[in-house]
Order: C-alpha cells, then sequence, then structure tokens
C-alpha cells in the first residue's frame, strides 16, 4: 500500500482529492492536513510514504514544508498539486527535492499513477513545465525571497526586521537587491514581477 497525506487548503479540493485516491486499491489516505503547519504535524505522527501538498496554503507553503522534510531526510516523498504552471515555482520544488509536480487540470487518473511513480523512486512532472522551468534562471536568493514576500503582503521594513530578526538596514538592503536584480522601480513592482515569475 502507498500510504498517503493531504495538505490542501481548500476543502473541496482537498474531499475530492481523499475521494480519487480512495478509489484505488493500491493507496491509502491516512488523512488531510488543511494548512502547512497542521501537514508538518500530521506528516511527522502519522510518518507517509507521499506527501500531497498545494503549493500556497496558510502557515508553511508546500515548497517550505518539502525543505523541511529535505532538511530533516524524513523518509516521504513530496508530491505537488498544483494550479501554478510556473517554472520559477518547478525549479524551487526541484530544489526542495519534490519528487513530483502535477498541474489540478491534469486528467484524474494521472494523479494516482504519479504517486505509484513517485513511491518506485521516479519522478512525475508535468512535461510541458518541466520544458520551460530551464528557460529563465530565478535571480534571488531565499532571504531576498522571503523579505519581497513579506514587503508584498504589506509589511513595513521595521515588522520584517523584527520578524526575521534583522536590523532595519539589512531588510532594505535585501529589498533593494531584489528591486535591482528585477529591474523594476519598488518593491510592489518586484513583488508582482516575482510572484508573476513564480520566484514567490
Amino acid at each position: 500500500m502507498i500510504r498517503v497525506l493531504l495538505a490542501e487548503d481548500q476543502a473541496m479540493v482537498r474531499g475530492a482529492l481523499s475521494a480519487l485516491l480512495g478509489l484505488e486499491s493500491d493507496i491509502d489516505v491516512l488523512g488531510s492536513a488543511a494548512d502547512g503547519e497542521a501537514a508538518w504535524r500530521e506528516l511527522q505522527r502519522l510518518k507517509p510514504d507521499v506527501l500531497v501538498t498545494d503549493i500556497e496554503m496558510p502557515g508553511l507553503t508546500g515548497l517550505e514544508l518539502a525543505q523541511r522534510i529535505q532538511r530533516q531526510q524524513l523518509p516521504m516523498k513530496v508530491v505537488i498539486v498544483t494550479t501554478f504552471a510556473r517554472p520559477g515555482f518547478l525549479r524551487r520544488a526541484l530544489d526542495a527535492g519534490v519528487s513530483g509536480y502535477l498541474l489540478k487540470d491534469a486528467p484524474a487518473e494521472n494523479l494516482a499513477e504519479a504517486l505509484r511513480t513517485v513511491h518506485r523512486g521516479g519522478r512525475a512532472i508535468d512535461p510541458q513545465l518541466a520544458l520551460e522551468a530551464w528557460s529563465e534562471a530565478d535571480p534571488l536568493n531565499d532571504r531576498e525571497r522571503q523579505v519581497l514576500r513579506l514587503a508584498g503582503e504589506g509589511q513595513s521594513a521595521g515588522d520584517i526586521a523584527t520578524q526575521l530578526k534583522l536590523s532595519h538596514g539589512t531588510v532594505r538592503n535585501y529589498l533593494s537587491e531584489a528591486i535591482g536584480k528585477l529591474g523594476v522601480a519598488n518593491r510592489i513592482e518586484a513583488y508582482r514581477l516575482a510572484r508573476q515569475k513564480g520566484w514567490l
């Protein structure tokens, strides 16, 4: 049996995925979580073979979950199922050790087959997205990305400094670097462009 944990913040999608996978004789859905922090707790408790997660969720994103799993060398695979057909997201997912990356508009049977492939040690990546992923490199480093995301969510440099335990000047430097690398006029444009490219 392939033991699966689902992490998806939209209740209807979460229910549909659970029902869909429940029809497969070789897949056992152990449980589900509506946000990243809950998913992190559940995966430590249930120890699934595969985590199926969305990217955008409250608390921790699917990519942050994958990074934690990778850092702590937990023996489970990660498959991302998302609406975000953005090469930047795929590149970051692969860097975080993700084994599968599928789009939500793919045929339903693709997910079960992807889980079997990943469970056997293979990879299941949307082929068109895989081609596009290598066309444009992400210029931001992790800290610039973190600071830019918080700034784009409306936090001031002072708030960001407090949250990340950095000095005010350091936060301003990271924002300035990100704006410069993206070739835009201000932090709002930088945030918008980075989101569009899938770099945030």
